[in-house]
């Protein structure tokens, strides 16, 4: 026998492959051999000087053995000698944890093919520029090995491992990948990869070795367990700042909307109003001959220096006397101002209004008697007493005070007389509207 190429060993136990006695035999040889298979062997120890008879040898297959990374490392001389041809290595299904970069630093340009397949294997970032296949399925990566190291690389296989994503940008990184392979992992399906699942990878260089269905999502949880390919996720979930914008936007836009609405048809201040008249209706009503005042009289600020200056003299300090409730004079200091008002109107005889531009232009003394409005004209519209201090288009009343409008279209009410003769007779008609029956004893 002048040449050996290939040698096989197969299911036998060689721990101590260098010490096989069959090798002995053989040892003239064993530096022709270019491929060695020692394969379910229980192999786990060839020391480095032990390599350099392996001159020639272009493919070595240990797979399925006992090799830890010390021992791994002392096979491959930790990279400083022996083994200088090998183009295919297959150390796959022993117990490599991490391989050792130094390993391959000094390995000729000749590797092209490595299987590290069924190891236990958490990274794999070793620079090999001339390999062309990477076998890393069965371990424990949890992204792919960086591209750049890998400038040959044309097939690619990392299947069940950790990965979570693959991206347009991780397979751009390899200038000559053609092929890979990288399912039955448990994939985060976000927009990106969807995308890159669905239509993307049809448009890009690298294809899919294995079946596309084997990319199976495991988030998010309305898509887990369907294929990347099957998984449709919604607006929200692919461009959730759009989402979130044209969401917030939206109710902006419906909150302004409302609003506009609610001031036009003044539908807060119906709500205010309908709040104050049921806290109203729980307190108990006053009998006459517990009303405190004969009429709480409800007029502008800007109209504060008539009633002043004519309406409490003329009323208070001539006979029949009349007690007023005036809201600057007779008002519970640091009281709210609605509390107030519906005690006064509670404990008065008459509700006098003191009617003028001035006070339907401020809103009708900018609310501060909305109460009165709303309880006097609900209940009983005969207590009501309106003095007119100058004429008012009934048109320019706000529509919400319907029933006030509705009022001064249906009764007769005073009208401060612009000639001096009429005024005594403006005050005794004041006074007799005003003024309750035991008055007029």
């Amino acid at each position: 026998m002048k040449h050996l190429e290939a040698l096989v060993f197969q299911n036998l136990a060689v721990p101590l492959f260098y010490n096989f006695p069959a090798l002995l035999f053989l040892q003239p040889l064993v530096g022709m051999v270019r491929k060695l298979s020692l394969l379910n062997s229980k192999f786990f120890l060839w020391p480095c000087v032990y390599s350099a008879a392996f001159s020639e040898l272009d493919y070595i297959d240990v797979s399925d053995n006992l090799l830890s990374d010390a021992l791994f490392s002392e096979m491959m001389c930790d990279g400083d000698g022996g083994l200088w041809s090998l183009r295919t290595i297959n150390v796959s299904r022993n117990h490599l944890r991490s391989i050792n970069s130094r390993l391959f630093s000094n390995l000729p340009t000749s590797l092209r093919t490595l299987d590290l397949s069924d190891n236990d294997l958490t990274v794999f970032n070793i620079r090999l520029p001339f390999l062309t296949h990477l076998h890393l399925s069965g371990n424990k990566i949890d992204r792919l090995p960086d591209g750049l190291l890998y400038p040959r690389l044309a097939f690619l296989s990392i299947q069940n491992n950790n990965l979570q994503t693959i991206s347009r940008d991780n397979l751009n990184n390899y200038e000559s990948l053609k092929s890979l392979e990288a399912g039955a992992d448990k994939y985060i399906c976000s927009c990106d990869f969807v995308a890159f699942m669905t239509s993307h990878l049809t448009n890009h260089r690298v294809t899919l070795g294995d079946d596309s269905r084997s990319y199976v999502c495991d988030s998010p949880d309305a898509a887990r367990g369907k294929s990347a390919a099957d998984a449709r996720l919604s607006v929200f979930e692919c461009h959730t700042a759009l989402a979130f914008s044209l969401l917030c936007s939206g109710m902006l836009v419906v909150f302004l909307l409302v609003a506009g609405l609610c001031h036009k048809f003044s539908v807060v201040w119906y709500l205010k109003m309908t709040w104050f008249w049921l806290r109203a209706k729980r307190k108990p009503k006053l009998k006459k001959g517990e009303l405190e005042y004969d009429a709480f009289v409800s007029y502008s600020e800007m109209d504060s220096a008539w009633v002043e200056a004519h309406l409490v003299p003329e009323l208070e300090e001539s006979e029949p006397y009349l007690r007023l409730c005036l809201h600057k004079r007779d008002f519970v200091p640091g009281g709210w101002i609605l509390d107030n008002i519906m005690d006064a109107i509670e404990k008065s005889h008459r509700t006098l209004f003191v009617l003028s531009r001035h006070f339907v232009s401020s809103e009708w003394c900018k609310y501060e008697l909305d109460y009165t409005h709303f309880r006097v004209f609900d209940q009983n519209d005969d207590t009501v007493v309106l003095i007119l201090l100058e004429p008012i288009d009934k048109e320019t009343i706000p529509k919400k005070f319907c029933r006030l409008r509705r009022v001064m279209n249906s009764r007769t009410y005073l009208e401060w007389p612009g000639d001096d003769d009429h005024i005594p007779r403006f005050w005794t008609s004041l006074r007799t509207a005003i003024q309750r029956p035991d008055n007029e004893d």
